[in-house]
């Protein structure tokens, strides 16, 4: 016995028929919708006549700098983005805007910072690639701004819980922003097959900047910058730009008047009731690699420092790097004393310990603030100490940086 009204086995009611159409209407609507947005994006961003896309471990921020500086002082209308320690749009006056996120930081950033230049008539937009995420970084190339010259400074471990979970799979992730059909500049040297298989595969030309164009760069030259500039960004940017048809004297001019990413390698001397106390902001370095050198560098530049104390902070969401630190401090030239501050400063204290570096030489700040880091500094610096900061940058890193900053005894004419 059948149910009056209702449908035979097989038979599909008009209601059905409807909810069907209509869904199939929505579908169109927004594939339609999707294509008209794509369109516009591609039309905005193929008006911008040189698209630089810059990734790697280390040095993106300060290499989209120096390349936007130079772009500037040869004429060429740029805007640039860096992620970096804070994000920055940078205008084709030099000027600098905080880049607004509502929520969590997502790639889709990348739109509007295409749509703002391509509004302004810019003949140049350089970005710094912000995924992490292997399939987004090829996205933001291949969809989103399919750049003209790529960069990727190098290659080392680092988050590799999302790129991982070896080096050779960083490499490849970060691969992803190779452009098609154009140059890619890169420092990078353990991972070369994969480079030149990239781009073959990409019909790109790899540019490899090696020892004889970084040791171009000489003493000099590296002076004129009013913060620790590392050979090796400049020799990438200097590449770009000699591609790009720039004078090499006009793009170093435009380089060494560039505002510095605020998480730069700087020096900050203060003295301290008698006590001489020289802070390297190093917190930009949060990987083994960057920050050893980091601290190497720190220690060469100033033998003439009685102490040597390091400021690791750590974040609660980074355990894995806090644990790659641990492991290599015990391996790197000692410090008199490290500081732990931030969050999650267990993971390192744990892993350090377990690595041979004796627990008198550790102090947990944890939750401390900087007024109170500061003055367990002073106590542990002698007549005169290297303090550097490394690990990351946010939150208490960018703190110390100020709280240093703001007590500096900087050279006559030069602003903090």
């Amino acid at each position: 016995m059948r149910l009056v009204g209702a449908p035979r086995f097989g038979e599909i009611s008009e209601v059905t028929l409807a909810i069907a159409a209509a869904l199939l209407l929505v579908v169109l609507v927004l594939a339609g919708l999707g294509a008209l947005e794509y369109a516009r994006l591609a039309r905005q961003r193929d008006s911008i006549r040189i698209r630089i896309h810059v990734n790697g471990t280390r040095g993106k921020s300060s290499v989209v700098r120096l390349i936007a500086a130079a772009l500037r002082a040869h004429g060429v209308r740029t805007y640039a983005k860096t992620t970096g320690s804070l994000p920055r749009l940078i205008a084709p006056d030099g000027s600098e805007l905080p880049v607004f996120r509502q929520g969590l930081t997502n790639v889709i950033e990348q739109l509007r910072m295409i749509a703002i230049a391509a509004a302004d008539r810019a003949d140049a937009l350089v970005l710094e690639c912000m995924a992490l995420e292997p399939r987004l970084q090829a996205l933001c190339e291949l969809r989103i701004l399919r750049s003209t010259h790529g960069v990727i400074s190098n290659a080392w471990p680092d988050h590799l819980d999302v790129m991982g979970p070896t080096p050779r799979d960083v490499a490849l992730a970060l691969l992803g922003t190779c452009p098609a059909n154009g140059v890619l500049f890169t420092g990078e040297r353990e991972h070369l097959p994969l480079f030149e298989r990239a781009c073959r595969d990409r019909g790109a030309r790899l540019v490899r900047i090696g020892d004889a164009e970084a040791t171009a760069i000489t003493d000099a030259e590296l002076a004129r910058f009013d913060y620790i500039e590392h050979r090796e960004n400049v020799a990438l940017a200097l590449a770009v730009c000699s591609e790009l048809g720039i004078p090499r004297e006009t793009a170093l001019a435009g380089m060494w008047g560039a505002e510095p990413d605020v998480g730069a390698l700087r020096e900050f001397p203060v003295d301290f009731f008698g006590r001489q106390i020289l802070f390297v902001n190093g917190f930009a370095a949060n990987d083994p690699i960057a920050t050893e050198r980091v601290w190497n560098l720190a220690l060469a530049r100033h033998p003439e420092c009685e102490t040597r104390l390091m400021v690791l902070n750590c974040r609660l969401d980074r355990a894995d790097r806090s644990q790659q630190l641990g492991l290599a401090l015990s391996r790197w030239a000692p410090a008199d004393h490290y500081f732990l501050v931030g969050t999650g400063t267990f993971a390192l204290a744990r892993t350090a310990l377990r690595a041979g570096l004796p627990a008198t030489r550790i102090t947990p700040l944890e939750g401390e603030s900087p007024a109170e880091v500061f003055e367990e500094i002073v106590g542990a610096a002698g007549r005169s100490a290297l303090v550097v900061g490394a690990g990351n940058i946010a939150d208490i890193g960018l703190e110390l940086l100020r709280y240093f900053e703001n007590r500096a005894r900087l050279p006559e004419g030069r602003a903090a």
